[in-house]
């Protein structure tokens, strides 16, 4: 195997799955908001080849400092008027005061967007760290706090099984994510990751630490090298140097490069599944392709698609 040398375990808890147990797969999939009406025509298309997967759900990003804020409840709206898909909206603290992040609670909620996705935000752009907005919420636990309290939305949240780089120690953030679910999260999806053992050693953690919402594996399939690296160096996740080694000198090799990544991925979210995890998460990057092919590795077949087009 690729991983070779991590231990398999027959679930999270270290209990015994029969076979039947392990082929239940529940998928969702992440976009972010489209920046052109050409990339919205892609990003739909993306869309539709994943929909006969019967996602749990699809999640729109929001970006920093609320910059594509309208985008994201365009798209979401839009997905949840032509398709039978289950949408989730992003939210971030970023860039806004409660007032304004009320007003969007209830613009999602009229329109009948059942899930947000509560996170702190990254920081805007030029800014190094994150700050509280004049009037705005001090982090994701005050969000989520007013979500509940506002109505009965369920609430995806983050999680780091490698420790989110403003955290004082791992300790300290397994214990903001307890404080997350006792504001009323009902959903953790983690950032993504490499190494299956990082992933099942952090549940272990959680569980431990009395968390007891699913937490879900955040899976980000290779399409680029570079911008792995690049996301990684921002969240502080760990690309281990066998995934280096078998991705060099493929920059100009597509071909070659979308095999490996699917190959990756799929042997990555297979050590999972074997481990006892039936839920994933898919980061998608507005590719469809390479999660379609990891995700009919782990079983998942195609029903009649929830979009019209």
């Amino acid at each position: 195997m690729i991983m070779s040398g991590i231990p398999e375990r027959d679930n999270i808890s270290g209990g015994v799955l029969g076979a039947q147990a392990r082929n239940r797969v529940d998928v969702s999939f992440e976009f972010f908001p489209p920046t052109s009406d050409a990339l919205a025509e892609k990003h739909w298309q993306a869309l539709t080849r994943l929909a006969p997967l019967n996602p749990k759900f699809v999640s729109v990003t929001y970006g920093a400092g609320g910059s594509t804020r309208e985008r994201t409840h365009s798209l979401v709206s839009r997905i949840r008027q032509e398709t039978a898909l289950e949408p989730a909206a992003h939210l971030t603290c970023v860039g806004a005061t409660r007032d304004e992040l009320e007003e969007v609670a209830e613009q999602y909620w009229s329109s009948g967007i059942r899930h947000l996705v509560a996170l702190r935000g990254d920081p805007p752009e030029g800014y190094d760290s994150f700050k509280p907005h004049p009037g705005g919420f001090a982090g994701s636990v005050e969000l989520i706090e007013f979500l509940r309290k506002k109505h009965d939305f369920e609430i995806s949240v983050g999680c780091y099984p490698e420790i989110h780089p403003d955290a004082k120690s791992s300790l300290a953030d397994i214990d903001y994510l307890k404080r997350k679910m006792d504001a009323g999260a009902t959903r953790a999806i983690t950032q993504f990751f490499f190494d299956p053992e990082v992933y099942l050693r952090f549940v272990d953690r959680a569980r431990a630490h009395g968390i007891t919402i699913p937490i879900v594996p955040g899976i980000l399939p290779v399409t680029s090298y570079s911008k792995i690296r690049q996301f990684s160096k921002q969240c502080g996740t760990q690309v281990p140097a066998w995934l280096t080694h078998l991705f060099e000198d493929l920059d100009e090799d597509p071909a070659t490069r979308n095999l490996v990544a699917a190959m990756v991925a799929s042997e990555q979210c297979l050590q999972l599944q074997r481990a006892g995890v039936t839920d994933f998460h898919f980061y998608t990057l507005n590719r469809a392709d390479l999660v379609y092919s990891v995700c009919h590795t782990l079983g998942l077949r195609p029903e009649q698609s929830s979009v019209t087009v």
